[in-house]
């Protein structure tokens, strides 16, 4: 396979990854998908980001979220997200630390 077939074929992977989080399945909680998978919507937004000023394209963090979610965070969050119980809110903060870092 070409490396520009391989790109196409990663980028198509990522557009439905992200259709099936967005669309498809906004139930999911981000704190669910941390805890269990170790990454969220969040930390998609932030690699786009990452790749985006890599490639000297400034971006910022609000609006990496936006390109991803479709919407600011805040409508997204008013929309979907749901209060985190207290067991929710351990397991992530250790998710966190082990797949993001303190600082993240």
């Amino acid at each position: 396979m070409d490396d520009q077939t391989r790109i196409e074929l990663e980028a198509a992977a990522f557009r439905a990854l992200r259709e099936h989080l967005m669309e498809k399945r906004t139930d999911v909680q981000n704190i669910d998908l941390m805890n269990l998978g170790g990454f969220c919507r969040n930390c998609l937004s932030r690699w786009y980001q990452e790749a985006a000023n890599a490639r000297g394209i400034e971006m910022s963090k609000d609006e990496a979220r936006e390109i991803f979610y479709g919407m600011p965070y805040d409508e997204w969050k008013a929309k979907y997200q749901t209060e985190a119980s207290t067991d929710q809110q351990d397991a992530f903060k250790k998710s966190f630390a082990e797949n993001v870092g303190e600082g993240g």
